[in-house]
């Protein structure tokens, strides 16, 4: 494995991009939306989580090891989509797909890749990888990327939703939500990106999709929408519970995410999963293919270590974990 005396986690690798990456393409995978409010809150929100440890319990075998609907994984740790890796690296996706099935992460490939969707498939061969979607106003082209990635490969298709220049958004009650007729009768599963809210989540649910990721699009679209991690628990809470458990689908988030500490409270607190963005941005403008599996080996062993640590030998355990992860307020009202 890749390893870096100078470089033991995300921050320092962000660190090593700066000095790799022009001010101008820095500023690109790095900026948020407007005065950025959401962009800090991502990160800064994990930080009103604590972690109720557990003590006397075995954690001598310890297992990261779930799955993402039919793929069985050794970590829950994603690859989410971001657009224009070429400038981060000269070999662009291809290295971040190496990267990626060196670490055995899933993969989501954006639809605003510098390499086609095809080669990035080829290069991941049997790594899972699924397929970012905007529903655009043309809607053979739609449905055209869509036979594509069925041909290719690809084992879902993930719709984004909070993009409204790209397509419909769920927020819309005016006109309602309804997957379009093309994406209806594709063979691959449909996950919505994008969702924030409870009713939004329901809203999916009716529709069919088989999955959510709750997203803020990085803090890149509306600046004051709340930080992913905030989120998370009512769209759990509206898919996992009440008359609406018989129809759960899988619950991932992004947004925020630096270290182990941080996936370890999105599993507690619901996720079957999460995504990493930026962070992996920051391995293959430093190092290429071997700073992306770098990266999220990073956040694997630090995950691993805050799982000790909390006394939870595996993902199953966190979530069965009774408030083990709480917010800091739990405190104050004791």
């Amino acid at each position: 494995m890749y390893r870096d005396r100078e470089l033991l986690t995300v921050t320092d690798y962000e660190c090593a991009a700066i000095q790799a990456l022009s001010d101008a393409d820095y500023g690109h995978y790095s900026g948020g939306a407007d005065d950025e409010v959401t962009l800090g809150e991502n990160t800064r929100a994990f930080n009103d989580y604590m972690i109720r440890s557990h003590c006397l319990r075995d954690v001598a075998s310890l297992s990261t090891s779930t799955s993402f609907l039919t793929h069985s994984l050794s970590h829950p740790i994603g690859v989410a989509p971001t657009a224009f890796h070429g400038l981060a690296h000269e070999q662009g996706e291809l290295a971040t797909v190496r990267g990626a099935r060196a670490a055995s992460s899933l993969m989501i490939s954006s639809s605003w890749a510098t390499t086609s969707l095809e080669d990035m498939k080829k290069e991941a061969g049997e790594n899972p990888m699924w397929m970012q979607l905007f529903v655009y106003t043309d809607r053979e082209l739609t449905q055209s990327i869509v036979r594509r990635a069925e041909a290719a490969g690809y084992s879902a298709l993930v719709l984004t939703v909070d993009y409204p220049a790209r397509g419909n958004r769920l927020a819309d009650k005016r006109n309602g939500f309804e997957l379009p007729e093309h994406l209806k009768s594709t063979t691959l599963p449909v996950i919505v990106k994008g969702v924030l809210r409870a009713d939004d989540a329901l809203e999916a649910l009716r529709c069919g999709v088989k999955g959510i990721i709750v997203s803020n699009h990085g803090g890149r679209q509306l600046d004051s929408a709340p930080a992913s991690i905030h989120a998370l628990r009512e769209v759990v809470e509206a898919v996992h519970e009440g008359k609406h458990r018989l129809f759960r689908v899988p619950v991932w988030m992004d947004g925020g995410i630096r270290n182990g500490r941080d996936i370890f409270k999105a599993l507690a607190m619901g996720a079957t999963g999460v995504f990493v963005g930026r962070p992996v941005i920051w391995g293959l403008a430093a190092h290429g293919e071997c700073g992306v599996a770098h990266v999220l080996n990073i956040l694997k062993e630090e995950l691993e270590q805050t799982m000790k640590l909390a006394g939870c030998p595996t993902i199953e355990s966190i979530r069965a974990a009774n408030d083990i992860v709480v917010h800091k307020t739990f405190y104050e009202r004791r």
